[in-house]
């Protein structure tokens, strides 16, 4: 029992400490712009209905390590979220698609698609519209994916098939 309590509060402790991870704007805006390149030489399909997909990324120089998550509904298979994270728990960009309205912590609803930036003290909470400049056709998801990849300063693209999800 005490080798159990032991892993059970260790646990609770790294859960807290990835909780308590808190970037700075400066910081944040770094890592968004920072360039970033596939880890691996991996091959993975674009997720089907309820599947999820997780790419690990990095810097150039190896030092800072970043994941592309892409995740579809189970029903409505243009419910798409993609993300950026870092630090392996903190969300840089998440694009929404097929969603509810989004309500920020003004008060304020943002329609789907809509896209959510990190913000110092809030995190991953608000949401703005998404800029038509930057994702010309959200109805197609290949091309959001380039343009989200495009967005999150994703150079050296990580091997994702198309399959039969178009």
């Amino acid at each position: 029992m005490d080798n159990r309590a032991s892993a059970l509060r260790a646990r609770s402790s790294e859960a807290t400490l990835a909780v308590d991870i808190v970037l700075t704007q400066a910081e944040a805006d770094a890592l968004i712009a920072m360039e970033k390149h596939r880890a691996n030489e991996d091959h993975s399909g674009f997720p089907m209905s309820g599947e999820s997909l997780v790419v690990p990324l990095q810097s150039p120089d190896k030092r800072e390590q970043f994941l592309l998550d892409v995740s579809r509904g189970r029903i409505d298979l243009m419910k798409v979220s993609m993300q950026n994270r870092a630090r392996h728990v903190v969300v840089l960009v998440r694009l929404d698609l097929g969603s509810a309205p989004h309500r920020n912590p003004d008060g304020g609803e943002v329609a789907a698609p809509h896209l959510h930036l990190y913000r110092e003290g809030f995190g991953d909470k608000w949401a703005e519209p998404v800029d038509v400049t930057r994702f010309s056709a959200t109805d197609d998801l290949w091309q959001t994916l380039e343009d989200f990849m495009a967005f999150c300063n994703i150079t050296r693209t990580p091997y994702i098939d198309r399959g039969l999800f178009t």
